[in-house]
C-alpha cells in the first residue's frame, strides 16, 4: 500500500516538473518570437524605428520580467539609438536607463556578465561620443577595461570584439587631429 501511495506521489511530482518545464519552454520561445519581430522593424533604422524597439523591449520586459535577453535588447538598441543620435532629446533619458538596467542585469543569477561589461562599456563609449574633450579623459580607461573584462570572459564575444576595434579606431582617428 506505501509502495503504491509512493509511486502515485513520484508519479504526481514528475507530471508537475515536465508541466514547468514545457511552460518554462512556451514561455521562452513566445519571448523570442516578441524579440525577434520587434528586432526585424530595425530594418529601417531611422530614429523612430530604434524608439518603437526600444519601446516594445520595455514591454517584453514587463511580460517576462525575470529574463535578461529583454534588457539585454533595451540597453542594446538603446545605446545604438544613442550613439547615432547623441545629442537627441531622447539620448539622455535612454542613457540614464540604460545604465539602471544594466546594474540590475548584474545582479541577476544567469546573467552573462560577459555580456554586462560589453553593455557597460557601450554605454561610457556612448558618452565619449556625446562629447569627446570632456568625456574622453574621463571615460577611456572604463570603455578599454569593460571590453577587455568582456573578452577575458569570453573571448568569443563578437559584440565586445567589434566595440572594441571600433573604440580603438575612433581613438586613432582623433588621436592623428
Amino acid at each position: 500500500m506505501t509502495f503504491q501511495i509512493f509511486k502515485s506521489r513520484l508519479f504526481a511530482i514528475a507530471f508537475c516538473l515536465m508541466a514547468c518545464v514545457s511552460t518554462n519552454a512556451q514561455e521562452s520561445s513566445q519571448m523570442q518570437a516578441l524579440i525577434g519581430k520587434s528586432l526585424s522593424k530595425l530594418q529601417a533604422a531611422t530614429p523612430e524605428a530604434f524608439l518603437n524597439c526600444i519601446a516594445e523591449m520595455k514591454r517584453i520586459d514587463a511580460m517576462f520580467p525575470d529574463s535578461i535577453q529583454p534588457k539585454y535588447q533595451t540597453v542594446l538598441q538603446s545605446l545604438n539609438f544613442s550613439v547615432m543620435n547623441p545629442n537627441a532629446e531622447q539620448t539622455e533619458n535612454l542613457l540614464a536607463e540604460a545604465g539602471q538596467t544594466i546594474e540590475k542585469m548584474e545582479q541577476m543569477k544567469g546573467a552573462d556578465m560577459s555580456d554586462v561589461y560589453t553593455l557597460r562599456g557601450y554605454l561610457y563609449m556612448v558618452r565619449i561620443v556625446q562629447d569627446p574633450v570632456q568625456n574622453g579623459p574621463r571615460y577611456y580607461l572604463n570603455v578599454m577595461q569593460d571590453y577587455e573584462k568582456a573578452l577575458k570572459l569570453n573571448p568569443d564575444n563578437e559584440l565586445a570584439k567589434q566595440l572594441q576595434q571600433k573604440f580603438q579606431e575612433g581613438m586613432q582617428k582623433q588621436a592623428q587631429k
